[in-house]
């Protein structure tokens, strides 16, 4: 071989990788949305990562995360999805106002949501079984358990003739939830006094008339802006001596006295496992949306020491799970 063949033939040689790694398909990248803070679900994420593993798919190997947070500016939501758009990502995951936002902003990238409450009244599908469009994911009944919180939190404390009720407003699913347990405390002519809070001065605010108005007791609302200020409704239960209901294992582990929900990481680990098939060419459309089954009471004792209760053992035998 003449040696101008030769080095022509190496030349071609050298650019062969970069050729091929021109053919390779861009890593996938995942768009994940939440309406509050991202800082107090780091559990959530990790639940999620989990699923999208065990559809093998690993974040910083064969998949990208882009993480954005709305920090409760419910506002900033349509910009953020823009941003997630115009990239594009390839799949959207979010919360309930955030998976709205985002099918409000596109028709064709698949969004998968993780969700307290109902899919079908929020909007997001029209039929759980055959969710049609561009829209799948999860329900793991946050929102929709208000009138079964009420009865525990009343064998907890029976005697008690007024209870506080606080919620998130101008959300359908706690509307839903609050219009549950008013018709549930009318039923057996338990006193409500019902409130709201969108920041964290109307939680203080809330509190100071709880205590002012005598509540023996109260139930704090499902969603995900309650949810992400449970460190300050677990202390300010604690300094008044409030005995709490909360709608999330979250707060119970932060130390709150009790809760009775689904478990909320296994919902955000099927979201992985969805966000894995769909990426693997699966349709949303195709995709039922997937029911939380198993529901857990679970009881903090120390909780209760703090508060000066006695848990009746008729309340303790119902726990799934009792913190010590």
């Amino acid at each position: 071989m003449r040696r101008r063949e030769f080095l022509g033939v190496l030349g071609g040689a050298a650019t062969w990788p970069l050729a091929a790694r021109a053919q390779q398909p861009a890593i996938p990248m995942i768009g994940f949305l939440r309406s509050t803070s991202l800082a107090e679900f780091s559990h959530l994420v990790n639940a999620f990562r989990q699923g999208l593993k065990e559809t093998g798919f690993v974040e910083g190997q064969n998949v990208t995360i882009e993480f954005r947070a709305a920090e409760d500016r419910l506002d900033r939501l349509p910009a953020l999805v823009a941003d997630l758009v115009g990239r594009p990502v390839n799949v959207i995951v979010g919360n309930a106002v955030a998976s709205v936002a985002a099918k409000a902003a596109t028709t064709t990238i698949p969004i998968v949501f993780a969700t307290g409450s109902d899919p079908v009244s929020e909007g997001l599908v029209t039929n759980l079984n055959r969710p049609g469009g561009n829209v799948t994911g999860v329900v793991f009944f946050g929102a929709t358990l208000g009138a079964k919180r009420l009865e525990l939190l009343r064998l907890l404390v029976p005697k008690a003739t007024t209870m506080g009720v606080l919620t998130h407003p101008n959300v359908a699913s706690t509307a839903a939830e609050h219009r549950d347990i008013v018709a549930a405390a009318q039923a057996v002519g338990q006193q409500l006094i019902s409130l709201n809070a969108t920041s964290s001065r109307d939680i203080d605010a809330a509190f100071a008339t709880f205590v002012q108005r005598r509540a023996d007791a109260l139930l704090v609302g499902g969603g995900a802006f309650l949810n992400s200020n449970r460190e300050q409704l677990v202390a300010l239960t604690a300094r008044h001596k409030l005995p709490a209901m909360y709608a999330w294992r979250e707060a119970v582990v932060a130390g709150g006295l009790m809760s009775y929900s689904s478990n909320q990481n296994d919902a955000y680990r099927q979201a992985g496992i969805y966000a894995g098939r769909i990426l693997k060419g699966e349709k949303p459309a195709d995709l039922p949306v997937m029911q939380a089954t198993k529901f857990e009471f679970v009881i903090n004792l120390k909780a209760a020491k703090t508060l000066g209760i006695e848990i009746p053992d008729k309340v303790l035998a119902l726990a799934d799970e009792v913190i010590e």
